[in-house]
């Protein structure tokens, strides 16, 4: 949990390994996007260092060399955990910006949590660039299953092999957007 058990202490809370119990694994691959990024780097080397993080300021306090999990996703010290929510969806673009006042809302939130450390040109060619990644790969990943689809319809392919493995195709393409929007390598 994020106080871990029996401790209630908010210092512990402020651990990016606190999240880790959970959000991690083939199915969100939350950590490892975040422990593999800059930020995420940043973090593992200076997280000793109290002059670097001070865990035992509240977050809206804190003057971290990089971002925690909790930095960004809490923003302000709360529980109203800040969720990305503008991403494409795998097989179209569901929350693209389409002049939705809530896509705007929380864009601008999230550009005001990169403007802390970042310039807010820097926070926002960024997220479109993040945004476009995801776009792409969502398009590619509908083209891949459209040829898929077709070879199936010609009777090339059978629709479903005894040994056919469990598909792991919608955990991919979550992990790639997962690792997008944390600035990852991968």
């Amino acid at each position: 949990t994020c106080h871990q058990r029996h401790q209630f202490n908010p210092a512990v809370a402020r651990h990016s390994e606190q999240c880790k119990a959970c959000h991690w694994g083939k199915d969100h691959r939350d950590w490892e996007a975040y422990d593999i990024s800059i930020h995420g780097v940043v973090y593992q080397v200076n997280k000793w260092n109290p002059t670097e993080f001070d865990f035992s300021k509240t977050l809206s306090d804190a003057d971290y060399v990089g971002p925690t999990c909790q930095y960004c996703h809490m923003r302000g010290g709360h529980h109203n955990v800040q969720r990305l929510s503008t991403v494409y969806t795998s097989m179209g673009m569901s929350n693209a910006d389409r002049g939705a006042p809530l896509w705007k809302e929380k864009r601008d939130t999230w550009a005001s949590v990169c403007d802390d450390c970042h310039s807010p040109r820097f926070a926002r060619e960024n997220l479109q660039a993040m945004d476009e990644a995801c776009k792409d790969a969502g398009l590619q990943y509908t083209e891949t299953f459209k040829v898929a689809q077709n070879l199936m319809l010609a009777g090339m392919d059978e629709p479903m092999p005894k040994d056919l493995a469990p598909d792991w195709s919608g955990q991919h393409i979550w992990s790639l957007k997962i690792g997008a929007y944390h600035d990852g390598p991968e």
